[in-house]
């Protein structure tokens, strides 16, 4: 079974930085577009950051273009979501998610979850 473990998430201050990371293993890494989506308390998962099986193609929601960047390195099985600027709004549960299809905004086009990790960010 395909497995995605995250790490990196705590409390940070506002303007400030995090890196998070999702480990995926189970299946051939480099075959997955990879995603990654956030949810606030009472609201429905959104979508944050994708980026193809190579790494060269991205995309980023409104919200959060210009100050987050997603990469990963194939050889660590390993994406990451570097979030810089942080601002309160950002506050949420954040996953990663991975697609067999290709790269994509829409949950439904991701086939397997990480179990999140809060992101805190205090004014």
């Amino acid at each position: 079974q395909v497995q995605l473990v995250e790490s990196g998430g705590g409390l940070v201050q506002a303007g400030g930085s995090l890196r998070l990371s999702c480990l995926v293993s189970g299946r051939t890494f480099s075959s997955h577009a990879m995603g990654w989506f956030r949810q606030a308390p009472g609201k429905e998962r959104e979508f944050v950051a994708a980026i193809s099986r190579s790494g060269v193609s991205t995309l980023y929601a409104d919200s959060v273009k210009g100050r987050f960047t997603a990469s990963r390195d194939n050889a660590k099985k390993t994406v990451y979501l570097q979030m810089n600027s942080l601002r309160p709004e950002d506050t949420a549960v954040y996953y990663c998610a991975a697609s067999q299809l290709s790269i994509a905004t829409t949950l439904r086009m991701y086939d397997y979850w990480g179990q999140g990790t809060q992101v805190t960010v205090s004014s």
